[in-house]
């Protein structure tokens, strides 16, 4: 594993100083293509992005293909096929995508499609609508050609199955279960525009009809392609109240660096709940030029960047007090 100090000394050293935020604007190299993704599970979806930029593709097919490696991945707890299931057994997926346009699609509490960010997608692109939930969603994916499917494997089911012994519901945090969470994604093309995308498969053991933030523009995601865009991971309640990934490209509109602006959607966070240490959350941003930032409540939180040149996984800055 790649950790943060691994990668100054390495090859990367300039992108790590570029997310650390100590590079002034007229300091930063303009960058792309670029993808960054959330959590070890993001390096191979970031490898399948980047099949697409390196084409000089969109950024906004790149977000599409990239978290659908996770999606896929039965291995891969938190995200589509083989994610935790609710409390009464079922696998409820929720996912938006958003392009450099503000065009935007989402789902939610949607079940048996292995693929959500597609269904987003084809909201996004040929319905008038933003998102569709439970049945309606449903009936839209087959509706377009999506097969339904058990997404409910041997392993999700016996954790599941497990839990039930004792049936204690806590929010995760990293020390529970330092893998388990969202994908959420971040590209820059060659023509210099930003898309981004979202899914999950939500908190593991959830109330049945739970929706956390990941379909919803603005908490998970949110792209402005003169400023950036920003994305979440963690506990999509405290990411929802803070409206987080918004207020990020926001304060990156008015001069702060991606770092500082998670560091300030981290502080929103503890400022305002004061249960803030029973919960993590982790925030992932990215400039029109390239340059990357992340910051997290607790340690623990790495996100993922390709470059071209490398995929690395980088560890998060985080809150010290």
């Amino acid at each position: 594993m790649t950790t943060r100090r691994q990668f100054l000394v390495g090859g990367g050293a300039a992108l790590a100083a570029l997310g650390s935020g100590k590079m002034s604007l007229a300091q930063q190299p303009k960058r792309r293509p670029l993808v960054i993704s959330t959590w070890n599970h993001g390096l191979a979806s970031n490898e399948r992005a980047w099949e697409i930029l390196s084409q000089k593709g969109k950024a906004i097919d790149a977000v599409e293909a990239g978290v659908q490696v996770a999606e896929g991945d039965p291995k891969v707890s938190s995200v589509g096929y083989g994610g935790w299931p609710d409390r009464e057994g079922n696998v409820t997926l929720d996912s938006c995508i958003m392009d450099e346009t503000g065009n935007a699609g989402s789902v939610a509490f949607l079940q048996n499609f292995k693929h959500p960010v597609a269904v987003a997608r084809k909201v996004m692109d040929e319905t008038p609508h933003v998102m569709l939930v439970g049945e309606g969603a449903r009936r839209f994916a087959l509706e377009k050609g999506f097969k339904e499917e058990d997404l409910l494997t041997a392993d999700s089911r016996a954790e599941w199955k497990k839990w039930l012994k004792n049936a204690e519901y806590k929010p995760w945090t990293p020390t529970t279960n330092p893998t388990h969470d969202t994908i959420s994604m971040l590209a820059l093309d060659q023509a210099g525009d930003l898309s981004g995308s979202c899914t999950t498969s939500g908190l593991a053991f959830k109330m049945h009809g739970r929706v956390g933030d990941s379909p919803i523009i603005g908490a998970a995601l949110f792209v402005d392609n003169e400023v950036g865009a920003a994305c979440a991971t963690g506990v999509g309640e405290e990411v929802m109240k803070t409206v987080g990934s918004f207020l990020i490209v926001e304060l990156m509109r008015q001069g702060m660096s991606p770092t500082d602006a998670c560091r300030e959607g981290v502080n929103r966070i503890i400022r305002k709940n004061p249960k803030w240490r029973e919960v993590q959350v982790g925030y992932l941003a990215m400039d029109r030029h390239g340059q990357v930032g992340a910051f997290a409540i607790h340690p623990d939180f790495q996100y993922a960047v390709h470059d071209g040149n490398e995929n690395l996984l980088i560890d998060a800055e985080f809150y010290t007090g």
